[in-house]
């Protein structure tokens, strides 16, 4: 290479060099804006996520709290007293104050506080598919069974998580108008169902034979 072309391409790096400075000094402001911008998302997605994991271990302290009271009316009248500050979390707390309202004899407060879940749109269909079932139970010597019926009805098809149950809860209807033959078909459905747990299997197995019935046991799925 002469000398020549040396001096050339010395020429050509440092022009290069000047443009690359001076297009930093007139935008490079555009690269630091957007790096503070992701150091700011970062840091405020952790912020954020350190907030809810202390919420929600502060709500799991004043549940625990609330439990641990002595009555059944003590307890209730505490978690009723709590404030959840996101829908799940206000779905759970509902489930456990419920729960305490229905032991302390309060079935109608009950019903009330798990209604306010499977009438809140922000919780998951899961979430309000079991406050439903929930309410019904607690509303057993309050309702007239037709309209448990219709209830148990609604979650005893395919694609809710709660079917088998729910068709459990007809069969004790069924028991209830004294028709121990539906009782005793539905019973056995359960019982030929894969998706029947061993629990659920076993109860519906001690039904039928407490109503006379003969279960096919080898029709079982889970024989």
């Amino acid at each position: 290479m002469s000398d020549t072309d040396s001096f050339i391409e010395e020429v050509t790096e440092e022009v290069r060099r000047d443009r690359l400075y001076g297009y930093l000094k007139r935008y490079g402001w555009i690269a630091a804006l957007a790096i503070v911008g992701v150091v700011g998302a970062a840091g405020f997605s952790e912020f954020r996520s350190a907030q809810q994991a202390a919420k929600a271990e502060a709500l799991g302290d004043a549940m625990i709290a609330s439990l641990s009271q002595d009555e059944d009316e003590d307890r209730a009248s505490s978690l009723a007293d709590i404030t959840a500050e996101t829908p799940q979390g206000a779905a759970v707390l509902a489930f456990m104050t419920a729960g305490a309202q229905a032991e302390a004899g309060e079935n109608a407060l009950a019903a009330e506080t798990l209604q306010s879940v499977s009438n809140n749109q922000d919780v998951p269909l899961i979430y309000r598919q079991v406050a439903s079932f929930k309410t019904l139970l607690v509303q057993s010597d309050s309702v007239d069974s037709a309209t448990r019926r219709a209830g148990f009805e609604a979650l005893a098809v395919p694609g809710v998580r709660l079917r088998l149950l729910a068709e459990e809860q007809l069969a004790l209807l069924d028991i209830e108008s004294g028709d121990s033959e539906a009782a005793i078909a539905r019973f056995q459905s359960i019982l030929d169902d894969a998706e029947a747990t061993a629990g659920l299997q076993r109860r519906a197995l001690q039904a039928m034979v407490a109503l006379g019935g003969a279960p096919q046991l080898e029709e079982s799925a889970n024989e």
